[in-house]
């Protein structure tokens, strides 16, 4: 039944009203639940065992939580070692007919915790879905009453069906955060999140930008030129560095305190900590390809309509219609 917005003024004052303001102020619980959202392969989670890792050597308590269905965000952690899944590990103590413990799923190094969500086998089900029933059960273990000063959780931005907006459409978080490279494909990323966000924010959701971390940064500049378009700070910039390229790649930790890149891994944790939730501006298709020089994208390309003669093959003569059209009466 349709509600005509005519007779029911009422309603049409109620649309009307414009959501409040964006809270842009430090999040006031004491756990802050960070989501950090990139494209597959710009380095999210290398970063984020390194940031966690570097967080535990400061003494604050964190949980890394994996919501890629690829499920290795604590490879680098455990030096290239996989944890069972909660998808996985739930599958089959509901086959046994047990219950999911924490110490079924739950794994600690040097003070971090640490666990992956996973996902259904490929071709077997719904990455989204997987993050939703990951969630659920995450709750049934406790996951509101755990006493952490930090959770980070890291998603795939490429995918952008409801299971991994979670954080985003249900207010799970107090802050996002967007990594990306020099690059059109991890930026366009980079600017979904964003426009999630700020679709959210002007639904009444309270989850804002906290920053943008630019990872393998070459210093051809376009990340930088995306965040300050946007908006949004820089919370760090790790470069593209051989030796960060090789430690990573033989799952070792970088971000160590007193080694030499210590010091960036410490400044990016201050910054995420302190980065206060924005509310972002995000980018058109041209305004995002205006980041890069023509030929670097292909933005010289003019788009040339196609005629019925094209699409043929040969030459169309236009046929008269013959649907019946009535005078008005």
């Amino acid at each position: 039944m349709s509600v005509n917005l005519i007779t029911q003024p009422h309603l049409r004052e109620e649309a009307a009203i414009e959501p409040d303001p964006p809270n842009e102020a430090l999040p006031t619980k004491d756990t802050q639940i960070i989501a950090i959202y990139g494209k597959g392969g710009s380095g999210k989670s290398f970063a984020l065992a390194n940031l966690s890792y570097m967080m535990a050597q400061q003494g604050k308590r964190v949980l890394l939580i994996g919501c890629d269905p690829k499920s290795d965000t604590t490879s680098l952690l455990f030096a290239g070692k996989s944890c069972p899944t909660i998808i996985e590990t739930s599958s089959k103590k509901k086959l046994a007919g047990e219950e999911v413990r924490i110490e079924d799923v739950c794994f600690t190094r040097d003070g971090v915790f640490a666990m992956e969500l996973g996902g259904p086998e490929v071709g077997r089900g719904c990455g989204g879905r997987g993050i939703i029933h990951g969630f659920e059960l995450l709750e049934k273990l406790g996951f509101h009453d755990w006493d952490f000063d930090y959770v980070l959780l890291d998603f795939l931005g490429d995918v952008v069906c409801g299971g991994f907006g979670l954080p985003i459409a249900r207010d799970m978080c107090q802050k996002v955060i967007v990594v990306g490279s020099n690059d059109l494909q991890s930026l366009y990323v980079a600017n979904n999140v964003c426009s999630a966000v700020e679709y959210f924010r002007k639904l009444g959701g309270n989850v804002g930008v906290a920053g943008m971390l630019i990872n393998k940064d070459d210093g051809t500049g376009e990340a930088h030129a995306f965040a300050e378009a946007v908006g949004i700070p820089v919370l760090a910039a790790i470069p593209a560095d051989e030796d960060i390229r090789r430690k990573s790649a033989n799952y070792q930790i970088v971000g160590l305190p007193g080694e030499r890149w210590g010091p960036l891994f410490e400044n990016l944790a201050e910054n995420v900590a302190t980065a206060p939730p924005m509310r972002p501006k995000p980018l058109t298709q041209d305004g995002l390809l205006g980041l890069f020089k023509p030929d670097q994208v292909g933005g010289d390309v003019v788009l040339r309509p196609a005629s019925q003669d094209d699409m043929r093959g040969a030459h169309f003569a236009h046929k008269p219609s013959l649907e019946v059209v009535y005078d008005a009466v």
